[in-house]
């Protein structure tokens, strides 16, 4: 069959619509729209019938990858199966067909629910209460920041501008410490790949404002010194700040919030069911302690009595993060998602998670490094430095040999602590038979390396696109078919 692009099949003249004849008087076209916004030709459209355009699409949709399609296993982005039931609540004509700017009057059920979201989520987080405003991880990691700054103006500690951030951060959370005006400072990670603590101490000052950090961190290792790590920053005035980021592997375990956690931020569209391939839709909900709920952004969502409104006076409030009130179709997914599961549901998807983890860690270790030989959470971090050394076969290549046995490639070379890093994340909707196909395709592409590396270097070879050049994909990418 012919691989070629729509344009190319056009044909002069062909196409694959009829419109009705029009049986009421028309204006000319320059009478309607204003000449300055006028095209000055007719647009170079393909000419295709019907059936041309459906088998267009339709092989498209064949070229892209998703978690429908087959194993996602993309370390700290938890890319699992979501669902279908909480797709389709998240399309109920209830929720898509209102508009943010109706009467709350008219909206009861959908205050209810944001309500109701809201307090779910600080009953499993351990906070007091929050704000699902933040659009994604990012943004609720500024909105974190910004009630940081909030909270220690109120006391008066201006010359607090600094935000210890680990090694093994997310590399999210340092850039949202500086865009919100603080200073950045590294903690580096111990032999057991945890934050050390002796290097907390040493950066701890009456100028720190807090710390960002995530537990499980982004090796997938529970900070096991967390209290002593909160006792410290709490007694030097500072404040902790919580990635929710790898909250799967702890529902229903273990709470930030019992944690010494003052701020964090969860991301729904990992942790709560939302496909969130190709950079979208997220949310970020923000939930806090005690000591920072009159920082919250406004509006609030109260209850009083069976009524909801938004309540809009809150004299301390760090302001509004968004125009109305979040990403509306990605929390009614969360809601669906955590009233369908229930608390035991919850619960047995971090065990899952941390359990389909530990499998393929065990499973690995025999032909690849693992550089942090504990325990682990919900993903892992494997090492290639032996394999470079030894076979001349990176990451990349190992990556890109993947796709040849119908594989996502997990993470790589990311978290920057370790060198020509694969970092893998199975999530809880894994099967075993599944987690076993990845093993042996993993154990097939180490044989490859070992005794033949040059067809690694050349993978993939069953995909539609071969390996490109990454670099120059990148900086000069092309966006746009031409004739020529």
């Amino acid at each position: 069959m012919s691989s070629k692009l729509i344009f190319e099949m056009s044909s002069v003249g062909r196409t694959g619509y009829r419109f009705p004849d029009i049986d009421v008087p028309v204006l000319p076209v320059k009478d309607q729209i204003k000449s300055s916004l006028l095209r000055e030709s007719i647009p170079s459209l393909p000419e295709v019938s019907e059936v041309d355009i459906i088998r267009h699409y339709n092989s498209l949709s064949k070229k892209n990858f998703g978690v429908d399609a087959g194993f996602y296993p993309l370390g700290s982005c938890t890319m699992k199966y979501n669902p279908k039931i909480n797709e389709d609540v998240g399309k109920m004509s209830g929720f898509t067909g209102i508009h943010p700017l109706q009467s709350e009057e008219s909206v009861q059920g959908y205050l209810e629910m944001l309500y109701e979201t809201t307090k779910s989520l600080c009953e499993i987080t351990g906070m007091k209460w929050g704000t699902l405003q933040p659009f994604a991880g990012a943004h609720g990691e500024y909105t974190g920041m910004k009630l940081f700054k909030a909270y220690h103006k109120k006391k008066g500690d201006t010359k607090r501008n600094i935000i210890l951030v680990p090694s093994s951060a997310h590399g999210t959370n340092p850039s949202s410490a500086r865009i919100s005006g603080f200073k950045v400072q590294e903690i580096t990670a111990d032999e057991r790949g945890l934050v050390s603590v002796e290097n907390l101490k040493e950066h701890l000052s009456d100028e720190v404002a807090g710390i960002m950090l995530t537990n499980p961190n982004t090796l997938g290792l529970f900070e096991k010194d967390i209290i002593e790590i909160a006792r410290l920053v709490h007694e030097a005035g500072g404040l902790l700040y919580y990635d929710g980021a790898n909250m799967n592997a702890i529902m229903g375990k273990v709470r930030p919030g019992d944690m010494g956690f003052d701020v964090i931020h969860l991301n729904l569209h990992k942790t709560m069911s939302t496909p969130h391939g190709g950079g979208g839709p997220g949310a970020g909900p923000v939930f806090v302690s005690e000591r920072l709920v009159e920082f919250l952004p406004t509006p609030d969502i109260k209850k009083d009595g069976d009524n909801y409104s938004f309540e809009y006076n809150i004299p301390n409030s760090m302001g509004r993060v968004s125009g109305f009130f979040g990403n509306m179709a990605v929390l009614v997914r969360a809601y669906t998602y955590i009233i369908t599961m229930g608390s035991d549901g919850l619960q047995k998807a971090s065990e899952y998670a941390v359990l389909n983890a530990n499998y393929l860690k065990e499973k690995l270790r025999s032909n690849y490094h693992l550089y942090y030989d504990n325990v682990c959470m919900h993903e892992f971090v494997l090492s290639a430095k032996k394999m470079k050394e030894e076979f001349g076969i990176t990451a990349l290549d190992i990556a890109k040999g993947l796709l040849d046995y119908g594989v996502h490639p997990p993470t790589i070379y990311f978290p920057l602590i370790v060198p020509e890093a694969i970092m893998i994340e199975p999530t809880e909707t894994e099967s075993k038979e599944t987690l076993d196909s990845f093993v042996d395709a993993m154990n097939e592409i180490y044989k490859k390396a070992k005794e033949t590396p040059e067809e690694l270097h050349e993978a993939p070879v069953n995909t539609a696109v071969r390996r490109v050049d990454e670099v120059l994909a990148a900086k000069q990418p092309i966006l746009k078919w031409h004739p020529e």
